[in-house]
């Protein structure tokens, strides 16, 4: 039995948009919690700013990506971008991950994913990624992408590249429990390169605000950056049928998802023209059960639903053809730089040569 609420709830809670003295209980609760949160954080970030604790360093180069909230900023496909730019830049690129929520001896979700995308990268999980970035060099890699690694410090990186949601880039301006930052966004100071995000998706003028208030957390520091797009590139099913996008206004279409941001996919399948009769979320990460599957079977019979479509995160999980009556497909995203795409390239190939060259010194 899952007690956590899909994505949007919690987010319609700590927001203040889901009304009524029992949300407002638990909001007084949550920012209760997030006191001795804020304390940890804080302590452990000066123990690092100041040496305390120590950090290890891998025998070859590493690149952090990650990002200042919980989930949904849109972070896989920039970690495919980034190891793509960097194999076609002669590197052998490893991904590095904690393997959250992995099944044992088994791939967690973004892995799954990721070994879609990128087939011929190697993906190495483990909570010790000190470790893990060890052996990724004895399968060839000579540098480690380091997924979901902003916070991660005990591991050095010789770039760190942030990922902020133009939609909800402070994550309602508090700290987890009570809202989506897992740390105050002072911390940004620690990034080289910003990537923004579903950039697109706010006015021009949203996004010059974000930057100014990235850029003044930041100080004196002004890292590279960067405005991006998530595109729909394609439909996928679990057995790698591949379908175009048009598919999806083929009839009538039911949708399910367990990811940060469930509110940006049925974005992308609104602007994707699908008549969208049905949506189901569920948590960040969720498992699917043989009952979650029979429920959403019965769910799109009953809507009488033509297709199915979920994520790629999510149809990894599922592993099936069909739900009902109907084929399920994951619309594939691929990210699109709109914006010092150039800057940041050079950042991350100029990082990854010199930290290179001084090894080999």
């Amino acid at each position: 039995m899952h007690l956590l609420p899909d994505a949007d709830t919690f987010k319609r809670l700590v927001d203040g948009s889901l009304r009524g003295p029992g949300s407002a209980l638990v909001r007084g609760l949550l920012a209760g919690l997030a006191v001795p949160y804020a304390v940890a954080v804080s302590a452990r970030n000066a123990a690092y700013d100041r040496g305390l604790l120590r950090v290890a360093r891998a025998g070859l180069p590493v690149v952090s990506v990650g990002n200042l909230t919980l989930g949904g900023t849109g972070k896989t496909p920039l970690v495919a971008w980034v190891a793509q730019t960097l194999a076609a830049h002669g590197r052998r690129p490893a991904i590095v991950s904690r393997g959250y929520r992995a099944a044992p001896g088994g791939q967690s979700d973004e892995a799954a994913e990721l070994a879609i995308l990128l087939p011929a990268v190697p993906h190495v999980a483990d909570r010790d990624r000190v470790a893990a970035a060890a052996r990724a060099a004895t399968l060839g890699a000579d540098v480690v992408v380091l997924d979901d690694g902003f916070q991660h410090r005990r591991l050095a990186r010789d770039l760190d590249i942030v990922a902020v949601d133009a939609t909800d880039p402070f994550g309602g301006g508090r700290l987890f429990p009570r809202g989506l930052l897992r740390e105050p966004p002072a911390g940004i100071a620690r990034a080289d390169a910003v990537v923004l995000t579903r950039a697109t998706s706010v006015a021009e003028t949203r996004r010059r605000q974000i930057r100014s208030l990235l850029e003044e957390a930041c100080g004196p520091r002004r890292p590279v950056w960067v405005e991006a797009e998530h595109r729909p590139l394609r439909l996928r099913s679990a057995g790698g049928e591949i379908r175009p996008l048009e598919a999806v206004r083929s009839g009538r279409v039911v949708a399910f998802a367990g990811i940060g941001n469930p509110a940006a996919f049925r974005g992308t399948l609104a602007a994707l023209g699908a008549d969208l009769v049905g949506f189901r979320g569920f948590a960040d990460h969720h498992p699917y059960s043989p009952d979650d599957l029979e429920s959403l079977d019965r769910w799109a019979r009953e809507l009488g639903a033509d297709l199915v479509l979920t994520t790629l995160k999510d149809l990894v999980k599922a592993r099936t053809e069909r739900i009902g009556a109907a084929p399920l497909l994951a619309v594939e995203i691929a990210m699109e730089i709109l914006a010092g795409g150039g800057a940041l390239e050079q950042l991350l190939t100029r990082a990854v040569a010199a930290r290179a060259e001084g090894a080999a010194a």
